[in-house]
C-alpha cells in the first residue's frame, strides 16, 4: 500500500513537472512568436473614428510625413476602422516596391472605385492587372509613345496653346485651363486619332468632367466614404460623386540663358534635353518639390510578410509616402527648397538620383511616365523659349497663391499670370 502511493505520489510531481514544462514551453514560444510578429507602431486609436482627429484632411500627406518622424519608417495609422501601414522614406519605399515588389505590389480597391464598378489598370490586381498592363504599354508604343510621332504631336499642341497665349497679348489670364486643354490634347490625338479645338463645347465638357473626377475623388467627403461606406447615403450623390515647401525662386536667367545659346530660335526637340543640363536640373527639381502625387495610389499586401523587423497581415493596406522620399533629408542637400543643383554634379552636368520618384516606383509605377517626361519637357521648354510670365500688375510674386488643392494629385489653386513674348 505504501508503495502505491509513493508511485501514486512521484507520478503526481512527474505530471507536474511536465504541465509546468509545457506551460513554459508554451509562453516562451508564444512570446517568440508575438516578437516575430511585431506590428508598426503608430498613435493610438480611438474607437470606431482611429486617428481621424490627428489628421488633416486638407493635406493628409504633411500629417502623416510628420508623424513618420515620431513612429519611424514604417508606421500604423487607422483611418476610421481601416487600418493603414505608411512607408516613409526612399530607403523603406524602395524596399518595399522594387525590392518586394511581389508582397507589396497588389492594389487596394478603395469603395469609390468599387462603387463605380472598380474596373481598370489603376485598381485591377492578379492576371487582370498584368493583361491590362501589357495591353496599355503595347497599345501607347502603338499609338507612337515615346516615338517621333508623338513628338510631332506635341510640337505641334504647343503652337497651338501659344497662339492661344497670343490672344492676350500680355494681359492676365488663367494660364492652368488652356494648359490643361493642350496637355489633353495630347491623349486625345492617342486615343481619338485627332484632336480639338479648345473652344469646343463637347471637349470642355469632357476635361471639366476629368478634372471634376480627379479632385473629387481625394476630396474629404469621398476620403470618409472610403472608410465608411455605410454613411454614403447620408452623403447624397453630390458628395460622394505648415509644411507647404516655399515657391521656387527665380532661376529664369541661367536658364533662359542655356536656351538662347543652345537652341536659339528654332523648335526644341527631345533630343535636345541631354544638351540643355541646367533646364533638365530646373524641371526635374520642379517635379520634386511640387510632390503632386504625394500619397501615390493605396497598395495592398499579396501575403503575410515581415518587413523590417514588423510583421505585416496579408490584406493590409499600404500607402507609399512619396512626399517622404521627395523630400527625405538623408536623399537631398536642401529638400524644401528649390535647389536645381540637387541634379547637376560639380560639372554643372545632369545627373539621375534614385530618390527622385514622382512617378512611385516598382511594379506599379505610372505606365505613361515616359509620356509625360517627354510633355513636360517640351511644354516647358517651349513656353520659356517664347515667354515670359509675371504676375498681373499690382500683384506681387509673395501674393501669387500656388497653394495646392487635393484631389487624387495636387493642383495649384486658380491663378492668372501675364505671358509676355520674347520676340
Amino acid at each position: 500500500m505504501e508503495l502505491l502511493e509513493v508511485l501514486h505520489s512521484m507520478t503526481s510531481v512527474t505530471l507536474l513537472g511536465a504541465v509546468i514544462f509545457l506551460l513554459v514551453l508554451f509562453f516562451f514560444s508564444r512570446s517568440r512568436n508575438l516578437e516575430q510578429r511585431k506590428e508598426p507602431p503608430g498613435p493610438r486609436p480611438l474607437p470606431l473614428i482611429g486617428n481621424l482627429l490627428q489628421l488633416d484632411f486638407m493635406k493628409p500627406h504633411i500629417t502623416l510625413w510628420e508623424l513618420s518622424k515620431k513612429y519611424g519608417h514604417v508606421f500604423t495609422v487607422y483611418l476610421g476602422p481601416k487600418k493603414v501601414v505608411v512607408l516613409a522614406g526612399y530607403k523603406t519605399v524602395k524596399q518595399a516596391l522594387v525590392n518586394n515588389a511581389e508582397e507589396f505590389g497588389e492594389r487596394e480597391l478603395i469603395q469609390i472605385a468599387k462603387s463605380f464598378g472598380g474596373h481598370g489598370i489603376l485598381f485591377a490586381n492578379g492576371e487582370s492587372w498584368k493583361e491590362m498592363r501589357r495591353f496599355a504599354l503595347t497599345t501607347l508604343r502603338d499609338f507612337g509613345m515615346g516615338k517621333k510621332i508623338s513628338e510631332e504631336k506635341m510640337i505641334e499642341e504647343c503652337q497651338n496653346l501659344m497662339e492661344v497665349f497670343e490672344q492676350y497679348k500680355g494681359k492676365a489670364f488663367d494660364t492652368t485651363q488652356s494648359i490643361n486643354y493642350a496637355v489633353s490634347n495630347i491623349i486625345c490625338s492617342i486615343v481619338y486619332g485627332s484632336r480639338f479645338e479648345y473652344d469646343d463645347p463637347e471637349f470642355i465638357a469632357m476635361v471639366n468632367r476629368a478634372n471634376e473626377t480627379i479632385r473629387l475623388a481625394g476630396s474629404p467627403s469621398v476620403q470618409i466614404y472610403n472608410m465608411f461606406p455605410w454613411l454614403g447615403k447620408w452623403f447624397g450623390s453630390s458628395g460622394v460623386c505648415g509644411c507647404i515647401p516655399d515657391p521656387p525662386e527665380d532661376s529664369g536667367g541661367q536658364l533662359q540663358e542655356e536656351l538662347s545659346s543652345m537652341i536659339g530660335s528654332r523648335q526644341v526637340r527631345v533630343e535636345d534635353r541631354k544638351n540643355l543640363p541646367y533646364t533638365d536640373a530646373v524641371i526635374h527639381e520642379i517635379q520634386r518639390l511640387a510632390n503632386i502625387v504625394p500619397m501615390s495610389l493605396p497598395h495592398t499586401t499579396s501575403q503575410d510578410i515581415t518587413f523590417q523587423g514588423y510583421f505585416i497581415k496579408k490584406g493590409t493596406v499600404v500607402y507609399p509616402l512619396l512626399t517622404s522620399v521627395l523630400w527625405d533629408e538623408t536623399e537631398w542637400e536642401s529638400p524644401l527648397s528649390f535647389n536645381p543643383s540637387h541634379f547637376l554634379d560639380k560639372d554643372r552636368k545632369f545627373v539621375k538620383r534614385d530618390a527622385f520618384m514622382p512617378f512611385s516606383a516598382g511594379r506599379r509605377a505610372c505606365v505613361g511616365e515616359s509620356l509625360a517626361r517627354m510633355e513636360l519637357f517640351l511644354f516647358f521648354t517651349t513656353l520659356l523659349q517664347h515667354y515670359r510670365f509675371t504676375p498681373p500688375p499690382g500683384v506681387t510674386e509673395d501674393e501669387l497663391d500656388l497653394t495646392p488643392t487635393l484631389g487624387l494629385t495636387l493642383n495649384p489653386s486658380p491663378h492668372q499670370l501675364c505671358a509676355h513674348s520674347r520676340v
